[in-house]
């Protein structure tokens, strides 16, 4: 299979949801490349259950669930949406430049609303938390 930086967004899309992406393309800006294509394709809360819903699977393919965290994965779906990411004006490269944090150091834009303890918890693992130091931005 075609590197997954490599492959254009129909194919990295077709390739996320049938859980046929290859273990290099399930990394951070992987996850925020397909959440950006749902965003494009979808209202934002079919976006969060479906971006969300394809990672868990395919980290369960690649033999990693344990790395599936839900609220992490839906809050950056929601920051992404806030940051532009549903604009079909906005380019991939675009919302990259506009988004850099997003991919550079998300843990530190999500420490801005979460706590460690809370985000590593196992209940943060399995469903969707609020925040617990701010408001996520709407």
């Amino acid at each position: 299979m075609t590197d997954a930086k490599s492959m254009s967004n129909d194919q990295f899309f077709a390739a996320f949801l049938d859980s046929s992406m290859p273990p290099a393309g399930f990394d951070h800006e992987g996850h925020v490349r397909a959440a950006w294509l749902l965003l494009q394709r979808q209202p934002l809360e079919n976006a969060v259950t479906d971006t969300c819903d394809a990672i868990a699977r395919l980290a369960k393919r690649l033999g990693v669930p344990e790395k599936y965290n839900r609220t992490l994965s839906e809050v950056l779906v929601r920051l992404m949406a806030y940051g532009g990411g549903a604009d079909p004006a906005l380019s991939w490269g675009a919302f990259l430049a506009a988004n850099a944090d997003l991919i550079n150091d998300a843990r530190a834009v999500v420490a801005r609303y979460y706590s460690d303890t809370l985000l590593n918890s196992q209940a943060a693992r399995e469903r969707f938390l609020p925040p617990d130091r701010a408001p996520l931005p709407s």
